[in-house]
């Protein structure tokens, strides 16, 4: 209070009322904020004085700690793991009374407390503490860098991703209190699996088992995640769960609320909103509830005493995020599981190569129900292929078998019917004519392709191919894969014109469909759940899926399938699913038999001969040719290191979203792609980061993008 509105307080100087009324004005008018203050002159904490802080800057070559001096009036609130406000980029000459000023305000988190500092220069003070929660807790900063060290990325780049926006108001708001712990769960439907009871015991009396779990159809999944949490959770310890989509998490959340009720656990998912998702993290860190379940995003969840990490469906691709560094929801689990040395459980009604490889190797256990079980459980699976089609009239007139006719007409007496139909865009490439085998480099098995419509190239390494010949039936003639019939749901609504059709797709994807007869046409990962399942399902254009362009192509093809008869009753019960695509096919056997663990051990194993990711690491670099060559040749790869391509690179179409890796609209990318032994993944990734780094420090004005294990190498 300044002399003069002290002396007008006193008796005879004025009515007292109207000056605080004018201060109380003054208080509650919006006017600007003052900048942070530099602290000159300022005292400094008497104890540990200066402060590790991480700033924002994703750029490599700034992926360090910076300290800076801690005035003594944010002593208290300045603690390691908090939100602060740090100018940046004064330069060394900017020294007032021994302190640096200037620079931007950028923000950063307090790492670490220390008595003195490794720079011997002038140190700049911190400008404010955003706010005293701490936010980052020392599991969380190790994780943080472990996933940066992989992905060959900044910690700055891994924390946006880790630690969500600062919200005031959740942060206000006290979190409840922890509940009392839960009692062990009753086995339920995880005794169909002959481990499954064992694995609950283990959770419950404090373990750490890891297995790869192949889930039975049917809707008892989220159930049985829901009993795994409860296990842990009455061990004292927290659990997480990780789902490819919001729809998959709400039926989880279910699941928890019903094994465990209200308040023990948190759903962590975009639907929330800022504010309400904020307060959930908040009062997980805290240690208000030890369980979440929610998307990609969550597997950075600070849990306190983490004892279960679970991934629902690693195939999926929204497990993979779209920013740098690229992390993998399946890659950050396992290393929590590591690092934490807690549980780790990955499901889903299919099986993945990595999930297959982590069997092979010892690091997981098989959790798998017996084949009597699976056959009670798993609908009847028939088949299609090109023969059967070229000899049905009903084919060749309308683009249907009579078969899919005939389970069509007979599923409606009972239930819905599901129609899957591969989504749009699909590109075209080659097979033999004769047996549709793909047509594959035989330097490097990568798919061939014919740009000009005259040379054959290959899409992976880029050699030319001048004999190709079919490997398994010695053709020398190629066709263009088919992508299948787009109006096949519209001419099933007016073959049933009585029967209400229902659509799921990008645009609009239904949750649920009630147990009444109607069609159910989607696209692969929309299907919505019916009420007590569908009582038949058509799978539709097989040949769009298996002939995509990929090394995942039948890896991919059988997981979206097996998602999608997952739905339909069990065989029992009478459901049947019909699948258009060659019976030979390696895919379309394992889904006959029901087989995902058995074809991704296959899968894997051909992997292994070729050399290819998960068995070895491989790196994906983009660029213009000329900074991608240069890169390359000056990255200090490893000696064992193997370069394929470069190749042109895909390039967004004018109006559609730009993928990661994609060359700019306009411009000419090239990519290659570097892989090593197993083993000497780290080094790799080490190679690449710290050439980029010296790259960007030079001011490299022609940008290269890396992404380790690419989610598509062709």
């Amino acid at each position: 209070m300044s002399s003069e509105n002290e002396q007008s307080a006193e008796p005879g100087a004025g009515p007292p009322e109207q000056l605080a009324l004018i201060r109380e004005t003054v208080r509650r008018a919006k006017v600007p904020r003052a900048k942070p203050r530099t602290w000159r002159g300022a005292p400094l904490a008497d104890e540990l004085p200066v402060a590790r802080v991480l700033v924002n800057k994703g750029v490599l070559h700034l992926d360090q700690y910076f300290d800076y001096a801690v005035p003594q009036e944010l002593d208290s609130d300045a603690q390691p793991g908090v939100r602060v406000r740090v100018r940046f980029g004064a330069g060394g000459r900017n020294v007032q009374g021994g302190r640096r000023e200037g620079g931007g305000l950028i923000d950063g988190f307090i790492v670490e407390r220390r008595a003195d500092s490794d720079y011997r220069g002038a140190l700049a003070a911190l400008a404010s503490v955003v706010s005293p929660e701490p936010v980052l807790g020392p599991e969380l900063l190790a994780l943080c860098r472990a996933v940066a060290d992989r992905y060959a990325g900044s910690l700055a780049d891994v924390l946006q991703l880790a630690v969500p926006p600062r919200n005031g108001r959740a942060e206000a708001k006290p979190s409840p209190d922890p509940l009392p712990l839960p009692p062990p769960p009753d086995p339920g439907t995880w005794e169909r699996y002959g481990q499954g009871p064992a694995f609950l015991r283990a959770l419950a009396e404090g373990g750490a088992p890891r297995a790869v779990w192949t889930a039975l159809p049917g809707p008892h999944w989220p159930a049985e995640i829901a009993g795994a949490v409860a296990a842990t959770l009455s061990s004292g310890r927290g659990a997480l769960v990780v789902v490819p989509d919001g729809r998959a998490a709400a039926r989880v959340d279910a699941a928890l609320t019903e094994a465990l009720g209200a308040g023990r656990h948190a759903l962590l998912t975009a639907e929330s909103g800022p504010e309400k998702r904020y307060r959930q993290w908040l009062a997980v860190r805290r240690g208000s509830v030890r369980a979440v379940v929610g998307t990609r995003a969550a597997m950075f969840a600070p849990v306190r005493d983490l004892g279960l990490v679970v991934v629902w469906d690693d195939g999926d691709s929204s497990h993979s995020d779209d920013n740098a560094p690229f992390p993998h929801v399946r890659e950050v689990l396992e290393l929590r599981a590591a690092q934490g040395r807690c549980g780790f459980l990955l499901g889903g009604t299919g099986c993945t190569v990595e999930a297959a490889q982590l069997v092979e190797s010892g690091w997981a256990l098989p959790l798998l129900a017996d084949r009597e079980r699976l056959r009670r459980a798993a609908p009847l699976i028939r088949t299609v292929g090109d023969g059967e089609l070229a000899r049905d009239g009903a084919a060749r007139s309308a683009r249907l078998p009579s078969l899919a006719w005939g389970a069509v007409r007979d599923g409606l007496r009972t239930g819905p019917v599901l129609i899957q139909v591969p989504r749009r865009g699909y590109a075209p490439r080659l097979a033999c004519e004769r047996c549709r085998t793909p047509a594959r480099c035989r330097h490097c098995a990568g798919p061939l392709e014919a740009p000009d419509q005259q040379d054959l190239n290959c899409a992976w390494c880029g050699q030319a191919e001048r004999a190709w010949s079919c490997a398994e039936c010695g053709c020398t003639r190629l066709r263009a894969r088919i992508v299948g019939a787009r109006r096949t749901a519209e001419e099933l609504g007016r073959a049933f014109p009585a029967v209400p059709v229902r659509t799921s797709g990008r645009d609009h994807i239904l949750d649920a469909v009630p147990d009444a007869p109607a069609l159910v046409v989607s696209t692969p990962g929309a299907e919505p759940v019916a009420d007590g399942g569908y009582a038949a399902a058509l799978l539709l254009d097989g040949w769009a899926m298996l002939g995509r362009p990929d090394l995942r192509a039948g890896e991919e093809a059988l997981r979206r399938w097996l998602a999608a008869s997952a739905l339909v009753r069990g065989q029992e019960e009478g459901g049947t699913v019909v699948v258009v695509a060659e019976p030979t096919e390696r895919a379309v056997q394992a889904l006959v038999r029901w087989d995902p663990a058995g074809f991704a051990r296959r899968e894997l194993a051909d992997r292994a001969e070729l050399g290819f990711p998960p068995v070895s690491r491989m790196a994906s670099v983009t660029g213009p040719p000329e900074a991608l060559a240069a890169f390359l040749q000056n990255a200090g790869l490893p000696p064992e290191a193997e370069i394929l391509g470069p190749v042109p690179a895909s390039s967004a179409a004018p109006g559609k979203a730009r993928r990661p890796g994609d060359a700019p609209p306009g411009e000419t990318w090239e990519r290659a792609l570097v892989r090593v032994v197993p083993g000497r993944g780290a080094a790799l990734a080490r190679a690449l980061k710290t050439a980029l780094a010296a790259r960007t420090a030079k001011g490299a004005n022609d940008p290269v993008r890396i992404r380790i294990d690419p989610p598509d190498i062709g």
